[in-house]
C-alpha cells in the first residue's frame, strides 16, 4: 500500500471515531473538539466550523509539518492578541490547499507534536468534572497514575500549545515515550494512539474510571414547564431583540430545577468553567426571582434586570435562569440557542461532578476576559450563529391548519424565509407527518407541530403557551384553518352551518383572542416591535358566492372581525390584515376526488352542463384573468409584505389573479 492510499484510508477511520464519538452526547456537546491523523509529511486536522458528528472528508485541512515545525521554534510578541493574530495568519500559511480557504484548528500545533498518528481531542462532561473540581490534580493522578499528564490551566491558543510541548519533552525524557493520555485543567483531554481502536478503548476506560470514582453520571427527569414561564418569555424576548429577533428556549429537568430553585444553588453554576462555556453562554448568566409579582411588575422588573446586565457587562445574557421554573437560552436563532442550553447544562454536570472531587473551580477573571476577546473563539461563536438570511429572519409564526394543502405552503414559504414556524392543526398524524417532510428546508431556524381545535377556547390557549414556551414569544399568527359546507338553502342543514361558522368565524376570534396576548407582552417590554395577525380569508369574503352563503357568510364576518380587531390593537403596534386568495385549484380543498370543492360542485350541480371534475376545474380557471389558480407562494409574498410594512392594518387584500377586484 503506498503512502497515498494509506493516508486516505486512515483519513477514513480517523472520520468514522470522529462521528462515532461526535454524536455521543456524552463526549462532545455542540460539535465542539478536534481530531487529526498524520504521517512524516502531512498533518490533516479538523477545520474550523464543522461537527464532528457529522464531519466528512472535506472538513479536515491538510498542513505542511515542516512549515509547521517553523512555527514551534518561531518567537511571538508578547502581546495576546498580536501574538494569536501571527499564529493564526501562520497556520493559514501551513496549508497544503488553501483554495479550498478552510481554516485549521487553532490546536493544529498541539496535534503536530503529540508523537501518535491519531489524536482526539474532546471537552468531555465526566472529564471536565474532575478537571473544573478543586482537587482535579490530585484525583486524576490517584485514578491514572503515570498513564496521563496533567498540565494546569493556560489560555489557550499558542501559549498552551508552548507549555504542553515543554511538559511533553520533559515526559519522554523520564519515561521513555510520550503519554497517551493529556489533560488539560479546566480544558479537556487529548487522547494519542496509533490506531482508532485504541483512542475509542482509551476514551471508554477514562469515562468508566471517572464514573466509577465519582458514583455515577446524575440521574435527569425531565420535568414540565410550567405556563407562567408564557407570560414573563415574551416580555424576555421583547427587551433582548432590540437589535433583531432573539429565539428563547426553555428547559427544566430536575438537574436544572437543582441548580434553580434559589439564587445559593445557582451559585455553583454562575461562573464559567471552560472556554466552550463563554463561547457560547458567554461569562455571566442572569439570575431572575420573580415569585409573588403581578404582571407589571415583572415586566418592570425583567427590564431593569436586563438594562442593569447590559450596564455591567456590555452586553446581552445569553443564558437566564428563572428562579423554580427553569433555564431560558436567548439565541441568535433556534439552533444557536438548543446550543446554549446544551452547553449551559453541561456545566450544570460539571458542577455535580465537581462535588466529588473538592468543588467546582471556575476560570479566573483574566482567562475569562482573554477567551472572551480571543479572535478565534470569537470565529467560533460567528460561525455557530449563522444565518438563513430570510425576510422573516427569527420571527416566531404560527400557521392553523398548517398541516397540508394552503397552509402547509404557507408554512414552507415561511421556513424559507427564516421564520420559527408552529404548524397548528386538528390532524395529529398530517401534523407529524408535515414536521418530518420539512426537516430537509430548515437552515437555522425550526418548525414544531401542536395538535388543536381551533373552536376550543382551552385548546387555543395551550397553543399559544406552548409557542412560546418553544420560541419565547410570538409575531406573526397566520390564522388560515377554514372548512367549507356548499349547498342551497334547501340543501344545507343547521349543523354544518354552524360548522363553517364556528371553525372559520369564532376559531379566528379565539385565535386573535389569545395569541395578541404575548404580542402585547413583547410591545410592553419594547415598543419598537410589530406584531401581526393575518387571517386567510378568500375572495368569498369580498364578494357573494352561490349556493356557498355559509363559507361566504364567515369570511365576510371575518373581515369584520379583521376591521375591528385592528381597531382595538393598534395601540400595541399589533397590525391586523386579510389576505383574500382566489381558489388554489391543486389542494386538498379544491382537488380531493372525494370530498373537494370540484366534487361537492359536481354533484350539487352548481357548474351548469358539466359532467366531470375536470369540467369544473376549466369552468373556474375561466373565471380568472391571469388564467391560474391561486398557489400558496402567492399567498406567502403577501404575508410577507404585511409583516414588513409598519403602516398598514385592517385592510382586506385580494390575491386572486385579478378576479375580484377592489372598488
Amino acid at each position: 500500500m503506498n503512502n497515498n492510499s494509506k493516508m486516505k484510508e486512515e483519513l477514513d477511520q480517523l472520520i468514522s471515531i470522529s462521528r462515532f464519538l461526535g454524536a455521543d452526547k456524552n463526549y462532545v456537546i455542540a460539535g465542539g473538539g478536534n481530531t487529526s491523523v498524520k504521517d512524516e509529511n502531512t498533518l490533516f486536522v479538523k477545520a474550523s466550523g464543522f461537527a464532528l458528528s457529522t464531519i466528512h472528508e472535506g472538513g479536515f485541512v491538510a498542513l505542511s509539518r515542516e512549515m509547521l515545525s517553523d512555527i514551534h521554534r518561531k518567537k511571538y510578541p508578547d502581546n495576546p492578541q498580536v501574538r494569536e493574530e501571527e499564529v493564526k495568519n501562520d497556520l493559514l500559511r501551513c496549508r497544503l490547499f488553501p483554495a479550498k480557504n478552510q481554516r485549521p484548528s487553532v490546536e493544529a500545533s498541539l496535534h503536530d507534536v503529540i508523537d501518535y498518528r491519531f489524536v482526539v481531542h474532546l471537552h468531555p462532561t465526566f472529564v471536565n468534572g474532575v478537571l473544573c473540581a478543586v482537587h482535579g490534580k490530585k484525583h486524576i493522578k490517584e485514578m491514572f497514575g503515570n498513564r496521563a499528564l496533567f498540565v494546569p490551566y493556560t489560555d489557550p491558543g499558542y501559549i498552551l500549545f508552548k507549555d504542553v510541548q515543554e511538559e511533553l519533552e520533559k515526559w519522554k525524557n523520564t519515561y521513555g515515550s510520550q503519554p497517551k493520555i493529556i489533560f488539560l485543567e479546566n480544558h479537556g483531554v487529548f487522547v494519542g494512539a496509533d490506531t482508532v481502536d485504541e483512542i475509542k478503548t482509551i476514551y471508554l476506560e477514562i469515562r468508566s474510571e471517572i464514573l466509577r470514582k465519582s458514583g455515577g453520571e446524575p440521574i435527569i427527569e425531565k420535568l414540565p414547564v410550567e405556563d407562567r414561564v408564557s407570560e414573563i418569555m415574551p416580555a424576555l424576548r421583547g427587551i433582548l431583540s432590540s437589535s433583531g429577533y432573539k429565539t428563547l428556549r426553555i428547559r427544566n429537568n430536575t438537574l436544572i430545577h437543582s441548580f434553580v430553585k434559589d439564587k445559593t444553588s445557582f451559585q455553583s453554576v454562575e461562573l464559567p468553567f471552560n472556554p466552550d462555556g463563554i463561547v457560547y453562554c458567554k461569562a455571566r448568566p442572569l439570575f431572575l426571582d420573580l415569585d409573588g409579582l403581578e404582571d407589571s411588575d415583572r415586566i418592570d422588573l425583567v427590564k431593569r434586570a436586563i438594562y442593569t446586565y447590559r450596564k455591567n457587562f456590555g452586553y446581552d445574557p445569553k443564558v437566564i435562569a428563572l428562579k423554580g421554573l427553569g433555564l431560558i437560552a436567548s439565541g441568535d436563532n433556534s439552533a444557536a440557542a438548543d446550543i446554549i442550553l446544551d452547553v449551559f447544562e453541561d456545566n450544570m454536570k460539571i458542577a455535580w461532578y465537581s462535588r466529588h472531587f473538592g468543588g467546582p473551580q471556575f476560570l479566573s477573571e483574566e482567562a475569562v476576559q482573554f477567551i472572551d476577546n480571543w479572535e478565534v473563539e470569537n470565529f467560533r461563536r460567528l460561525v455557530s450563529k449563522g444565518q438563513s438570511g430570510g425576510r422573516v429572519e427569527n420571527k416566531v409564526a404560527i400557521v392553523t391548519g398548517g398541516a397540508q394543502g394552503f397552509g402547509l405552503g404557507i408554512v414552507k414559504g415561511l421556513l424559507a424565509e427564516g421564520a420559527n414556524v408552529v404548524i397548528a392543526d386538528i390532524n395529529l398524524q398530517t401534523g407529524k407527518e408535515a414536521v418530518e417532510s420539512l426537516s430537509p428546508l430548515l437552515k437555522k431556524n425550526d418548525v414544531t407541530f401542536i395538535r388543536v381545535n381551533i373552536t376550543q377556547a382551552g385548546e387555543v390557549k395551550r397553543l399559544i403557551s406552548e409557542t412560546v414556551k418553544n420560541f419565547g414569544g410570538l409575531d406573526l399568527l397566520v390564522c388560515n384553518a377554514g372548512v367549507l359546507r356548499a349547498g342551497s338553502l334547501e340543501e344545507l342543514d343547521e349543523r354544518d352551518f354552524d360548522f363553517v361558522t364556528d371553525v372559520n368565524y369564532k376559531g379566528y376570534f379565539l385565535c386573535a383572542k389569545y395569541g395578541s396576548v404575548p404580542m402585547k407582552i413583547q410591545y410592553q417590554a419594547n415598543k419598537a416591535l410589530f406584531s401581526d395577525i393575518v387571517q386567510i380569508n378568500s375572495k368569498s369574503g369580498l364578494q357573494g358566492s352561490n349556493k356557498n352563503f355559509a363559507y361566504a357568510g364567515s369570511k365576510f364576518g371575518a373581515i369584520g372581525l379583521t376591521q375591528s380587531f385592528a381597531l382595538e390593537l393598534t395601540p400595541w403596534n399589533i397590525k391586523v390584515n386579510a389576505i383574500c386568495p382566489g381558489n388554489y385549484f391543486e389542494g386538498p380543498l379544491w382537488s380531493d376526488p372525494d370530498n373537494g370543492l370540484f366534487a361537492q360542485y359536481l354533484r350539487t350541480g352548481k357548474v351548469p352542463g358539466a359532467t366531470s371534475l375536470n369540467d369544473v376545474k376549466v369552468f373556474y380557471e375561466q373565471k380568472v384573468p391571469m388564467g391560474r389558480g391561486c398557489l400558496p407562494e402567492d399567498v406567502v409574498k403577501a404575508i410577507i409584505y404585511i409583516a414588513e410594512q409598519q403602516y398598514e392594518t385592517g385592510q382586506a387584500i385580494p390575491v386572486s389573479g385579478g378576479q375580484v377586484m377592489l372598488k
